[in-house]
């Protein structure tokens, strides 16, 4: 996980995390991560790039809708941590604090879904 400012691009924030990323065979994204340079080093790694082209990109880049389908899951995971009033409201002042929160919230909803 990664905590940024909130007016941070998704794939600036991308970049931060492209050395942390785990051995994978693909990678769901949506539109905000579609760049060239992204796609590039996901290829490098052997990961499959499923990321719908920006509206704006001259030649649309096709992708997998069968697998993109399954991103919802990962915006169910983030409804579900915003359902915690402390983390949708960010209460906390310090970025430690407000990260914590999030693991804590993240360990119980995992914990409450087995």
């Amino acid at each position: 996980m990664l905590l940024s400012e909130g007016q941070m691009s998704d794939y600036k924030g991308a970049a931060l995390m492209l050395d942390a990323l785990p051995p994978a065979k693909a990678l769901l994204g949506d539109r905000g991560y579609d760049a060239d340079w992204f796609r590039k080093a996901l290829a490098e790694r052997n990961i499959t790039a499923c990321i719908p082209s920006k509206k704006n990109r001259k030649v649309p880049i096709p992708h997998d809708a069968a697998l993109y389908r399954q991103r919802h899951k990962i915006e169910n995971m983030f409804c579900k941590l915003k359902d915690w009033r402390r983390i949708h409201t960010r209460y906390d002042r310090c970025a430690h604090t407000f990260m914590s929160a999030i693991c804590i919230a993240a360990a119980v909803i995992f914990w409450l879904n087995q």
